[in-house]
């Protein structure tokens, strides 16, 4: 399957403190980047601005050392702070051409698409890759409107030739086939974040998208 140029990340990790429940955090993404994780997104809700800011500083240190890009989750200003790779943001955050405005271009921004008109949109030109979201119902995110499918991700690759991401109930049951309809990375959290052995669960799920 190839590996689209400007999205060269197959395997894409969300984290988050408390979805990582048999070992610490920090522990879990470093065990997971072994094991083969290609990108990171540190999506934290409900902490102070202080707080996330601090964990994305200690999350960095690690995706610098490992040469891995870290993606920041609704905060644009802390990823420019901590020099992220990108930020990923969704229709109630601030929007791809706000950040630009802001920002200009510091960061690769990664957009939510939850409904097939967005497509349609300014903001698309300014939007580096598109997070599918959700591929199936899933309890890590519940405000969401389209469950896509295996059959909505041929559908917007029919549509856009940016990357797209696969999120949501994404696990070694289904990320193959999540890649094999279009996808060009997919997206898990509690498949590695809930694991006993996260490095093994990253090294299975690899082997997958492979």
């Amino acid at each position: 399957m190839p590996i689209h140029p400007d999205f060269p990340y197959p395997l894409y990790l969300v984290i988050s403190e408390k979805d990582c429940v048999n070992m610490d955090w920090l522990q879990v993404a470093e065990e997971a980047i072994i094991g083969g994780v290609d990108i990171i997104q540190l999506r934290e809700k409900d902490i102070s601005h202080s707080e996330y800011l601090d964990k994305a500083k200690a999350l960095k240190r690690i995706t610098d050392h490992y040469q891995v890009p870290l993606i920041i989750n609704d905060a644009p200003d802390i990823a420019v702070e901590i020099q992220a790779w990108g930020v990923h943001v969704g229709l109630s955050d601030t929007q791809p051409l706000a950040i630009v405005e802001k920002y200009g271009n510091q960061l690769k921004i990664g957009w939510s698409l939850e409904y097939k008109n967005q497509l349609e949109r300014l903001q698309m030109n300014v939007t580096h890759h598109l997070g599918l979201s959700p591929i199936f119902k899933t309890a890590t995110k519940t405000n969401t409107v389209t469950t896509w499918g295996f059959e909505g991700i041929k559908e917007i690759k029919g549509l856009t030739d940016k990357p797209l991401i696969a999120i949501g109930g994404m696990n070694p049951s289904n990320a193959r086939q999540a890649f094999e309809a279009g996808a060009d990375s997919v997206a898990v959290v509690s498949a590695i974040c809930s694991s006993t052995d996260p490095r093994k669960a990253a090294e299975d799920l690899k082997g997958l998208l492979k």
